[in-house]
């Protein structure tokens, strides 16, 4: 077989008689030569190798036609079209070969343009038609021999689309080979996982070829080429790139889809300067579409799923060394619901101990038994920062990110009931404390100023002693401080893993307790208190901790502060 390779602007014209048509290899290349010697005919479609997979694209409502010839009568044929991201119309039709002489003995070849004409105007024998977005093939076992025609149709948008066409179908099997029973089968069903089992292809289990299985998961629909599923994942670009003229088209596409003849004349064009594909397009939104290649396993369990949701999966076996795939019966599964979590029931002014386990939830519900104008909620989180929703009788009043101590203050209703969501961190286990009442002085939790860090006072260190300081609020409350002698190797990430501040003082040795004292100031400028810690040990390493104490006796710890005193003085 050939594939013609041309001028461009000569083609246009259909002026040259010349051309010089560039042999491609084929395995048997007798049954599928081009006899024509005027390759003229063909001045506005592509011709199709033996035995290669072609990739190319349609317009909407642009036909494109693709023309291979068959030599020999009896000859086995198998033509295999792949639509990709939306339906296709196609039809197969045979015709007889055009004679090279218009007289016997006289040696003249026939006119151009009736020749021409000769192939253009004749319709040919239909063979096989489609319509639809099926992966769909024309077989036949003894093909007759003609110029077999390949005409290509979408009507409803610009699509991608695969063509393959082989004379030697029992020898080429590109396409893996589906096994007895092609479905993929759902073992097992969790609420964040779903394992998949499926036959293995006989192309790999017989034939011995290099086959890997990729798998395809989303939430729309199922996927019946691999094709149909990277112009899914390409969706969010304009169109495709248009390739270049002898990789995956021929030059007669540019012509016939109405790109420039060269490189000039696309400045005069209005519409090639919109895009760089050369149509008018709009971005679309990224689709939630995932694709794995798990080598040549045949189970395997996703994971990571939203439970109570509905997921589809494809599987596609996919030769290794043709790079060409078939699909395997496509399946469905909906993810088991979250467990039914208890509802705590939260009491009115008493603390309540919340802990949540990493990216969990916990729901509290709050119903005062008398009526309030104002309901408020006071929370302290323990490590790191916790989501909290506040629904009123099913209408969300509070949604926030919550660190360290944080009071809500709502609008109350009579006989209202309050729902809260708490969720917890995506890095660890969270804890907390939470306090709802309808009584606004009730207050559990000490008020914190800002910024909760202690100040160590570099030159006023010395062999035995270090000087710190930290910030207060106009609330006066009792401080407690705290000190305890680590190694020179302790660093900032252990440091982190004892950040607890709903540890309170109780939980601390009588021998590491330095002072408490009451502190506060009605200037926020000036609520300030220093320390001097004594009794220290010269070169050695401490690590200092502040308790605040509110009246409730609840307690909230500062952030750690590691110093060390000078070694010599």
């Amino acid at each position: 077989m050939l594939l013609l390779r041309c001028p461009l602007p000569l083609l246009l014209l259909l002026l040259p008689l010349d051309c010089r048509p560039q042999k491609l290899p084929t395995r048997d290349e007798e049954l599928f030569q081009m006899q024509i010697r005027d390759k003229a005919f063909f001045h506005d479609s592509s011709v199709i190798p033996d035995g290669a997979e072609i990739s190319s694209y349609l317009f909407r409502d642009t036909p494109k036609r693709y023309f291979f010839v068959v030599e020999e009568d009896n000859t086995p044929l198998a033509v295999t079209v792949t639509p990709c991201d939306a339906p296709l119309e196609w039809k197969l039709s045979v015709q007889e070969l055009p004679e090279e002489a218009s007289g016997e003995g006289s040696g003249d070849p026939e006119p151009l343009e009736q020749q021409k004409q000769q192939i253009t105007n004749e319709e040919g024998t239909e063979l096989f038609s489609y319509k639809g977005n099926d992966v769909e093939y024309f077989v036949s076992s003894s093909s007759p021999s003609g110029l077999y025609q390949l005409d290509l149709l979408s009507t409803e948008k610009d699509t991608h689309f695969k063509v393959y066409a082989t004379t030697t179908p029992e020898s080429d099997q590109p396409y893996p080979e589906l096994p007895y029973d092609p479905r993929i089968d759902v073992t097992s069903l969790g609420r964040t996982t779903v394992t998949l089992a499926w036959k293995p292809s006989p192309t790999a289990s017989l034939l011995r070829q290099p086959i890997q299985y990729c798998i395809v998961i989303n939430k729309e629909h199922n996927f019946k080429s691999l094709c149909a599923v990277e112009a899914k994942l390409n969706s969010d670009d304009a169109f495709m790139m248009a390739p270049k003229p002898g990789l995956d088209f021929s030059p007669f596409d540019f012509a016939h889809f109405g790109f420039p003849a060269d490189n000039n004349s696309g400045k005069e064009r209005g519409f090639l300067k919109s895009s760089k594909f050369g149509r008018q397009t709009s971005p679309k939104p990224r689709v939630d579409l995932h694709r794995v290649c798990i080598g040549n396993k045949n189970i395997f369990t996703v994971s990571d799923l939203k439970p109570d949701t509905q997921y589809y999966f494809d599987m596609f076996a996919v030769n290794t060394n043709t790079n060409m795939s078939t699909a395997y019966v496509g399946t469905f599964a909906r993810t088991k619901e979250e467990a039914k979590q208890k509802t705590v029931e939260l009491k009115d002014g008493k603390v309540t101990d919340v802990f949540i386990k990493r990216k969990g939830a916990k729901f509290l519900r709050f119903a005062p038994v008398s009526s309030h104008q104002k309901v408020t909620f006071s929370i302290h989180s323990c490590l790191d920062a916790v989501q909290i929703q506040v629904r009123r009788d099913g209408k969300l009043l509070l949604s926030q990110s919550v660190e360290g101590v944080r009071q809500f203050q709502l609008r109350g209703k009579a006989k209202a009931k309050y729902l809260v969501r708490l969720k917890g961190s995506k890095k660890g286990a969270s804890m907390l404390k939470i306090l709802a009442t309808t009584r606004p002085n009730k207050q559990s939790f000490p008020s914190l100023p800002e910024d909760t860090r202690i100040k160590a006072f570099d030159k006023l260190r010395t062999c035995s002693s270090v000087t710190v300081a930290w910030l207060g609020t106009q609330e006066r409350n009792k401080f407690c401080i705290y000190k305890r002698e680590v190694d020179d190797n302790y660093n900032e990430e252990q440091k982190k893993r004892e950040q607890n501040q709903c540890l309170g003082p109780d939980t601390r040795k009588k021998s590491e307790k330095v002072l408490c004292k009451y502190f506060h100031s009605q200037n926020i400028q000036k609520a300030v208190t220093t320390e001097t810690i004594r009794g220290l040990q010269p070169g050695k390493s401490y690590l200092l901790d502040v308790y605040v104490i509110g009246h409730g006796g609840h307690s909230v710890k500062y952030q750690s502060k590691l110093v060390k005193t000078r070694k010599f003085c």
